[in-house]
């Protein structure tokens, strides 16, 4: 199987930047109340910005030129009104903006979170779960200015400019030629800038995603870097890490940071092409110094958004890639899902066949992990699966549970196949337990009734005793409220696993599967968890994986399990008999 390492970068599919804001942009349809409402705002704060040098311009041509103080008072106080009206304008807009980005942020970290759920085994083998995080965090974190600015600030300086550059060329087009004439240079600068950023920009996130995988699975393994000392040489790899994540935001940022130069650039050459043709090719005589004020301030109003739309630009080839991750992860289909017009699983009797079943991995087709497999399973039969490790035993419980699925053959449950039933109902009528007895951070008791969340405090309690799990609950300071962390700190392992047996027993499952689950238990609570064991298996069909051969000496049928074959089968008495597979590796273990 195909695996991406913390220290590999991700592959991504290329799509279009176009495609990606567009459907990013299209999670603000679900507030168009409010961005209408913004947008109302924006017109009115726009209009306010429009007016001042219109004002500035009456002021000059006439009060001050006609030396009318009063009008010029007037004109005065209507000004600080409109522009205090434009800083509310504006503190309205941002605010609201600033709650819809903040919702389309959960919307989409919501959607990416349970998208995530229903994706297969598959998709979290082939990749460390901190480059999963990276995404549902930090990539989705990242978007938050480009949705709220998108509209505070690229819909009005768009609109600003416009208006701005129809103003100018309404009052005197000649000026407003000497202005704008280095706006296609802009565009020029902008376009090679941002090519060049966005791919180095996809580095810088892939880095990110590779140094918080390495953390993750370097956090997750402390204990086991501690024991062998191991520390140098991790600090070593995480510094190379940091400074690849380093090497790539300083070559992104080189490229972005060109933006504000080639803005600054433009608008200086601009500025000074309309105080050159002004003053010494048209003359401010024949244009009146009320108006070329004006136009000194319109050119200021047309370059200010010219460089904040640099800057939003700027912005956004930033964090496109980031949106591009999200997408690539929503688009990624999961390998088992549910059929169009899938049937409810009924309540199981516990039949299980499988009708010559072959299974290879997806990414490797041509190695067959099981190679036309054929048994059934009678309801309420106990069948233990053994042989040598990547024998293919945890494959036919995988099959079973349909956490992966077979190219060739059936696998069927009371003769209902398993691909044509919901997962759900499938899934809930399983109780599954491997060697993997992982914890939730909180309380045993939630823990437990993690199997069946509508159990009782009772029903929790009888799971723990069934199992002897209680004994060494009530002997902790807070019994069944005690709280644990996911790595089950203050508990040994063997109590670690008599939890996941406990929470195991309380789903009430119709099939029961257990991949090595008394491997981590010793042989004294062994004897113990043996009861349990037998209560829990009383009337359900069972499917038990051990190399531990004591513990299934008394399944009805053994399974020898090689190279994705059964090569024997049969109770443990009749294989003995054989003294073939099964004897050798009972003598080996008991001789």
């Amino acid at each position: 199987m195909a695996v991406n390492a913390s220290r590999m970068d991700e592959e991504q599919s290329a799509v279009s930047k176009k495609e990606t804001l567009s459907r990013l942009f299209k999670y603000l349809l679900a507030y168009r109340k409010e961005v209408v409402l913004v947008l109302l705002i924006m017109a009115g704060t726009i209009a306010v910005s429009m007016a001042t040098p219109l004002l500035m311009e009456v002021a000059v041509n006439r009060y001050v030129a006609q030396k009318d103080m009063a009008g010029l008072a007037r004109l005065g106080v209507l000004a600080v009104f409109l522009f205090l009206l434009f800083l509310a304008g504006t503190k309205a807009r941002m605010s609201i903006m600033a709650s819809v980005s903040n919702r389309v942020l959960v919307t989409i970290r919501q959607q990416l979170y349970e998208h995530i759920q229903t994706l297969s085994f598959h998709f979290f083998d082939s990749r460390p779960t901190g480059k999963i995080l990276a995404r549902v965090i930090g990539d989705v974190n990242s978007l938050k200015d480009v949705l709220s600015e998108s509209v505070t600030q690229l819909i009005p300086d768009l609109a600003t400019i416009l208006c701005v550059a129809v103003i100018m060329v309404v009052k005197n087009y000649r000026l407003a030629m000497a202005a704008l004439i280095t706006v296609p240079l802009l565009a020029l600068g902008m376009f090679v800038i941002e090519t060049t950023a966005h791919r180095r920009w996809q580095i810088y996130r892939k880095k990110t995603s590779n140094l918080n995988a390495y953390v993750h699975e370097d956090l997750s393994g402390i204990r086991v870097i501690q024991s062998f000392g191991a520390e140098k040489e991790t600090r070593k790899a995480f510094c190379q890490l940091a400074d690849e994540h380093r090497k790539a935001f300083v070559d992104a940022v080189v490229v972005a940071d060109g933006f504000g130069p080639v803005v600054e650039i433009t608008w200086g050459l601009g500025g000074f092409l309309l105080y050159f043709i002004g003053i010494r090719i048209i003359g401010v005589g024949e244009i009146g110094i009320g108006t070329f004020m004006a136009f000194s301030t319109y050119i200021a109003m047309f370059w200010s958004p010219v460089r904040n739309l640099a800057n939003f630009y700027n912005k956004l080839t930033t964090n496109i890639s980031a949106a591009e991750r999200i997408f690539d992860i929503l688009d990624t289909q999961a390998d088992i899902r549910d059929r169009e017009g899938a049937g409810r699983l009924p309540a199981l009797k516990g039949e299980v066949e499988f009708s010559h079943v072959s299974f290879a991995y997806s990414d490797e087709p041509d190695k067959l992990i099981l190679k036309d497999v054929s048994f059934t399973a009678k309801p309420g039969e106990t069948i233990a699966l053994v042989g040598p490790t990547g024998a293919g035993k945890t494959t036919i419980v995988n099959l079973i549970s349909r956490f992966y699925e077979a190219e060739e053959g059936k696998v069927l449950l009371d003769g209902m196949e398993v691909k044509e039933v919901a997962l759900e109902s499938l899934r809930s009528q399983l109780g599954i337990m491997t060697q993997d007895n992982f914890l939730f951070s909180g309380t045993i008791r939630e823990n437990i009734r993690y199997g069946r969340l509508n159990a009782t405090d009772e029903e929790v309690e009888e799971a723990a005793k069934a199992v002897h799990a209680h004994e060494f609950i009530v002997k902790l300071e807070k019994g069944y409220d005690t709280e644990i962390s996911e790595r089950g700190a203050r508990l040994s392992i063997g109590q670690r696993q008599l939890l996941a047996f406990a929470r195991t027993m309380i789903a009430k499952p119709g099939i029961l599967i257990l991949d090595e689950a008394t491997s981590s238990i010793d042989t004294h609570t062994e004897i113990l968890v043996q009861k349990g064991i037998e209560a829990l298996l009383k009337g359900r069909t069972s499917f038990i994986i051990a190399h531990r051969l004591s513990t299934i000496r008394r399944a009805d049928r053994i399974f020898v399990i090689d190279e994705g074959k059964i090569l024997e089968e049969g109770n443990h008495e009749s294989l003995m008999q054989l003294e073939g597979a099964y004897y050798q590796l009972y003598r080996s273990q008991f001789k």
